[in-house]
């Protein structure tokens, strides 16, 4: 690519249906939004996830609170 990092993500359809239906950009370069392990609340009712990077790599929601470390909301996927 151009040096940048990036998030390759894949398209999973199930029965004609994207698995994935929403997804929404949390931090912006203007903007950056971090959180901590126990600040993260449910996406969706519990339905979708966020991604974060943290000094671990990149993490959902979920592996994030595991690993009791904080980072910077890339997105929320739903």
């Amino acid at each position: 690519m151009d040096g940048k990092d990036f998030i390759d993500v894949k398209l999973k359809y199930i029965n004609e249906e994207p698995a994935i239906k929403e997804l929404k950009r949390i931090s912006k370069p203007s903007l950056r939004r971090y959180s901590g392990p126990n600040d993260l609340g449910a996406v969706k009712n519990g339905l979708g996830v966020y991604i974060l990077t943290t000094n671990k790599g990149l993490l959902t929601d979920k592996q994030a609170k595991a690993s009791n470390v904080g980072g910077e909301i890339i997105c929320e996927v739903f």
